[in-house]
């Protein structure tokens, strides 16, 4: 299996404390490539994907967050937060890219993406 990132910038950008984010839910974040919904998960694992949906585009932001997951509120396609891929009977069509992001210090940091030339 093949996790589609975008190619990134070196520099990690702040986008609010981890607490900014509700456990089991997310906000989005504008980028200047588009926007990106960062998800906390119950186990408090930080996540990132661009936000959009593979099938219809949906705004995975506005997704149900279960377990390592999100449900998309367009169609009901379930994406895993970690690789982007849709799971069940939706595998292997399409991908959500993967934006990179960490923690520190109570932070939540994203690599900024930035689309490849």
């Amino acid at each position: 299996m093949t996790i589609q990132t975008f190619d990134i910038d070196p520099d990690w950008h702040d986008v609010g404390a981890v607490t900014d984010i509700p456990e089991r839910g997310s906000r989005r974040v504008a980028t200047a490539q588009g926007d990106v919904a960062v998800f906390r998960t119950s186990d408090g694992q930080v996540f990132a994907l661009v936000d959009r949906c593979p099938h219809k585009h949906g705004p995975l932001s506005q997704g149900i967050v279960h377990g390592h997951g999100v449900t998309c509120p367009l169609h009901s396609w379930v994406i895993d937060l970690k690789t982007g891929h849709p799971t069940g009977a939706d595998a292997g069509k399409g991908c959500t890219p993967v934006v990179p992001v960490r923690v520190q210090d109570g932070r939540v940091l994203l690599a900024q993406p930035v689309m490849a030339a």
